[in-house]
């Protein structure tokens, strides 16, 4: 049997194998809003086969945003743009939803990448960002506002406020984003904090505010949901954050049921030297799980049937994350189950799809309909 394709099951949510949709910023909002593109977007990943769909990063509050496009879910209307597309999943697909909570502190007020994905200033159309120090990410940027403890009470309540309307438009589970420069990595990474009080210096302190976020995430997340995070396990940088300081990290969030780590790397400084290469953060979700026990998922060019289907049997991650391949190959799940002779779920009208020799891609009863 195929481990890609053997079943996984976190809290109360089944999933029928470990490929996972990973969340992939679409920049297609207005003020927040899903709109048709999401639609598209959202529906055509849920029918790929995959165990579990992420919706991209969604913003806690509009400051939060990444980009003028990016999306969000803070209010009635962005809630209510939410909901037929969601309503539209549930409808042909059995694919279980997670989404993703997301603040962008002061790498928020970008533009989107087609047009360059630089820093908008006030004067220019943008927004005020916050973080937990007074630096920017760039030098010659506009510095962010240091969040002073009301500030930080803000953002954390907002996140609770993004999780509770999440859980009205029905998700399945939860996802923290802490990684890739965004406001909670900023805080862990010494890079960007630059704090003397107690959320900064010690490796104690930086984890302090994060794990009031996911406390206060968790508090309002039902006990059979699952709730995960996203982490950077490196800056890449020297004297920046790594894999040792993620580790301790992950047990503190161990010891807080957290359900899954989900490894990434880098995204707090312009100055990192990234190896990219074929599966490049493997051994980072391999080194995490070996050391705390917790289930992870691993992301980075995970692009062929085989290199995944031997991270999972290796045991060096639990789930595998597709981001730009499955973009670029949105049957990738199907492709891979036919190579590796596993199975996937799909819709009715598209039982006559697999040729002969894949015949029995959708299960032995989906062929007999033809």
């Amino acid at each position: 049997m195929s481990a890609l394709f053997s079943p996984f099951d976190l809290r109360g949510v089944h999933l029928p194998n470990r490929i996972v949709v990973s969340p992939m910023c679409q920049y297609s909002a207005t003020d927040g809003l899903a709109n048709d593109w999401h639609m598209i977007h959202i529906g055509t990943m849920a029918l790929s086969g995959a165990g579990m769909l992420f919706i991209e990063a969604t913003a806690v509050e509009p400051a939060g945003r990444i980009t003028p496009g990016c999306l969000g879910l803070w209010d009635d209307a962005t809630e209510a743009a939410l909901k037929p597309i969601l309503a539209a999943v549930r409808r042909y697909s059995n694919i279980p939803v997670t989404l993703q909570l997301s603040h962008a502190g002061r790498k928020a007020s970008s533009q989107v990448p087609w047009d360059g994905g630089q820093f908008i200033p006030k004067a220019d159309g943008g927004w005020e960002t916050c973080g937990p120090s007074a630096v920017p990410q760039k030098d010659g940027e506009e510095a962010p506002i240091a969040l002073d403890r009301a500030g930080m009470d803000r953002v954390r309540d907002a996140f609770v406020a993004t999780a509770t309307r999440a859980l009205r438009l029905g998700v399945d589970a939860l996802e923290i984003h802490g990684a890739h420069g965004y406001l909670i990595h900023q805080f862990l990474s010494p890079i960007s904090n630059k704090r003397t009080d107690e959320y900064g210096g010690s490796l104690e302190n930086r984890l302090r505010y994060p794990l009031e976020i996911f406390d206060a995430v968790r508090a309002v997340t039902p006990a059979d949901m699952p709730l995960g995070i996203k982490v950077s396990a490196t800056d890449w940088v020297e004297g920046g954050w790594d894999l040792e300081q993620t580790i301790q990290f992950a047990k503190a969030l161990g010891s807080r049921q957290v359900d899954w780590i989900d490894v990434s790397s880098g995204g707090i400084s312009p100055l990192q030297k990234i190896p990219v290469g074929p599966g490049y953060q493997v051994p980072f979700a391999e080194a995490i799980r070996a050391a705390t026990g917790l289930k992870t998922a691993s992301v980075g060019l995970i692009t062929d049937a085989r290199q995944a289907e031997a991270i999972v049997a290796g045991g060096k991650a639990d789930l595998v994350a597709l981001a730009r391949g499955m973009l670029y190959d949105p049957r990738w799940p199907w492709h891979a189950a036919a190579e590796l002779g596993g199975t996937v779920e799909a819709p009715r009208p598209y039982w006559r799809a697999p040729p002969h020799e894949h015949k029995d891609l959708f299960g032995a009863t989906a062929y007999g309909a033809r």
